[in-house]
């Protein structure tokens, strides 16, 4: 097990965007909310953030949603809920701006899907101690393995894609608040692609570094993924 490498005046904490449809995952259904072993997909999540010593997390969750707040969540009295927003990154900012009220600009912020259940307690503390040793924001992420194909016009294949410099970004993503939302607040007002928080760290010229994560930290997007967490899950416990 790796060892956490914390300061007392290190200060963590989670942010957690849940506000999301869904759609790929079901017309119906919200993926954060099918059950794997007696709990619900979110509040597996919830909990291996919480292997780490946060001084709180920020749920981010739609207007319509009456479950969140009701679920027993590991360290509930370090649970806090603001209003989602119409794109991930929207709820993003949403839960920083909360988080300009009771916590720093230094603090540290993990964001992290809410349908990822399966991220490891030693990618955790990896990713931590990477982001804190060299003061530089750092995402979990692996290289990209498989032979890649550029595909136009229907299913043609254009090109085969080096693959070399490739890898493929995993939340938590980890960063400073004040830094983080000074970024994405440009990038939006620029109009730039923000697909995750390093997307808009990038656009404004904020270095990031990956710190290699593992295959089984799955994001559930498909309906056939969450029966490949319950899978990990099994394993991993």
């Amino acid at each position: 097990m790796s060892q956490l490498k914390l300061q007392p005046h290190h200060k963590l904490w989670a942010i957690i965007p849940a506000a999301g449809s869904g759609s790929r995952f079901s017309k119906t259904e919200l993926k954060q909310y099918q059950m794997i072993q007696e709990r619900s997909v979110l509040e597996h999540t919830v909990a291996r953030l919480n292997q780490l010593p946060l001084t709180g997390y920020v749920l981010a969750i739609g207007s319509q949603d009456d479950v969140a707040q009701t679920l027993p969540f590991s360290n509930k009295d370090k649970a806090h809920f603001c209003a989602g927003g119409a794109e991930r990154v929207n709820s993003v900012l949403n839960a920083l701006n909360y988080l300009t009220g009771i916590a720093s600009e230094n603090d540290w912020v993990l964001v992290h899907d809410a349908a990822r259940p399966c991220v490891s307690q030693n990618s955790l503390i990896d990713l931590v101690n990477t982001a804190i040793a060299t003061d530089q924001a750092a995402i979990l992420a692996i290289p990209v393995r498989d032979t890649l194909k550029r595909v136009v016009q229907g299913h043609d294949i254009e090109a085969t894609v080096d693959r070399s410099t490739l890898w493929q970004a995993q939340t938590p993503q980890m960063v400073k608040l004040g830094q983080l939302k000074r970024a994405i607040e440009q990038a939006l007002f620029d109009g730039a692609n923000i697909t995750d928080e390093a997307s808009a760290l990038e656009h404004v010229g904020e270095a990031v570094q990956v710190v290699p994560g593992r295959s089984d930290n799955l994001k559930i997007t498909y309906p056939d993924d969450l029966e490949l967490a319950r899978l990990i899950l099994a394993v991993q416990s």
